[in-house]
């Protein structure tokens, strides 16, 4: 799978969920003429479709994307399961292919920080939302796995999370049980972040590498990032499922 990288990504809590503001703001960053012709060269890099053809459209709305809390982790008393790490867009190029268009806030307005293959990120929400309506649909980083929040429940969305927690999900805290003992030392801080470990916690591009991937050195500026793009293979922070 492909995955290409514009910049760093910033993180907010839960409770600090993207306004309508917001979301309209990094809607109108995915579907910008710059990110369109970003998306046309990115549907193309493989041979699939001509750079020409390609005809990107960005889909429906944004979605809030999750991740597991190191706070959380730690056993912060209050802490929330998952923070807020981006927006998310979907494109779709004239032959089928789909891509996700990350969105985040930099320099005090919403810009695309990444482009990665597929549609991960809106079918764990709408299978979220069926499956614990008003959760909070997040990913544990470390083994790739989704999972859906709310009170103290958390359910699997995945066969990852499945693996972890059973297909009937577990307790919130049990859940925390689990993630604390496999990575309270792995952390901001321990040893192991000092060694360069990232544990799934610090940004994108010091997480453990899984694919192949196109990615770019961030530039000043949204629309002079997605301009100055150069297309290199090299390893992506994150793995995508079929």
């Amino acid at each position: 799978m492909a995955c290409l990288s514009l910049g760093a990504i910033g993180t907010a809590t839960a409770a600090d969920g993207p306004s309508a503001a917001d979301r309209a703001e990094a809607g109108r960053a995915a579907a910008a003429p710059a990110t369109l012709e970003t998306l046309s060269r990115f549907f193309a890099r493989d041979g699939a479709v001509t750079r020409a053809a390609a005809a990107p459209r960005v889909e429906a709305a944004t979605v809030p994307v999750y991740t597991l809390t190191p706070e959380f982790v730690a056993g912060k008393t209050g802490a929330p399961v998952a923070r807020l790490e981006f927006l998310a867009a979907e494109a779709v190029s004239s032959d089928g292919q789909k891509a996700s268009l990350w969105t985040a806030r930099q320099g005090g307005r919403w810009q695309v920080v990444n482009i990665a293959t597929g549609d991960d990120e809106f079918r764990y929400a709408q299978l979220g939302a069926r499956k614990l309506p008003g959760g909070t649909v997040f990913r544990e980083p470390q083994i790739d796995a989704w999972y859906v929040s709310k009170g103290t429940k958390v359910l699997p969305l995945d066969e990852d999370a499945i693996r972890a927690v059973g297909g009937h999900g577990t307790t919130l805290a049990a859940y925390q049980h689990r993630v604390g003992a496999a990575y309270a030392d792995k952390l901001p801080g321990s040893a192991y972040a000092k060694k360069g470990g990232a544990g799934g916690y610090a940004q994108a591009a010091a997480t453990p590498h899984d694919d192949p991937a196109i990615t770019v050195a961030s530039a000043a500026g949204g629309a002079v990032a997605l301009a100055a793009l150069a297309l290199i293979g090299t390893a992506a922070w994150r793995r995508r499922r079929a």
